[in-house]
């Protein structure tokens, strides 16, 4: 019985490639790494390793989803299956972490950019999970413009007391 169960569960990709998964997980790696770069270089509480797990996570449920709308087993079920549940799921999950990251201090309020760009690379792991690889990369080029250039703007405004 053990090996039946491990036999259907250990079988090939059914709905990509092996290849393209490999694809869309690598990219989500890179992506959600760019983010987290930028979050490291400013020394935030989440940085490089955290986004890229976050983003490498969102596209492993989305592939996983996918392969199980693909099994046999499944096929009645996926014509009742609702797909913005992986989003909402991820959506959910990532939120919880990056609340995690938000803190008071004497009235002041840090860590929400840093929650933020946690939150986006759990939706640019969703985008390369479903293969929106252009997509995923023109969200991680705007982010990386608002996360350095917006920053650089905002620092250099008069302080409010």
């Amino acid at each position: 019985m053990f090996s039946t169960i491990i036999a259907e569960f250990a079988q090939p990709l059914r709905a990509m490639p092996t290849e393209i998964a490999v694809l869309r997980l690598a990219m989500a790696i890179i992506l959600g790494g760019i983010i987290g770069l930028e979050r490291e270089i400013s020394a935030r509480p989440a940085g490089l390793r955290t986004h890229m797990m976050i983003a490498l996570a969102a596209c492993l449920l989305t592939i996983v989803t996918f392969e199980m709308l693909a099994l046999p087993s499944l096929a009645a079920a996926a014509e009742k299956s609702d797909p913005l549940r992986l989003i909402e799921a991820v959506t959910a999950g990532v939120a919880f972490l990056a609340a995690g990251t938000i803190f008071t201090s004497k009235g002041q309020v840090n860590g929400l950019t840093t929650g933020a760009g946690m939150w986006l690379a759990g939706a640019i792991g969703l985008a390369c999970g479903m293969g929106q690889m252009q997509l995923a990369g023109m969200v991680t080029l705007l982010a990386l413009l608002i996360l350095t250039l917006v920053g650089w703007m905002t620092a250099r405004l008069p302080k409010q007391v």
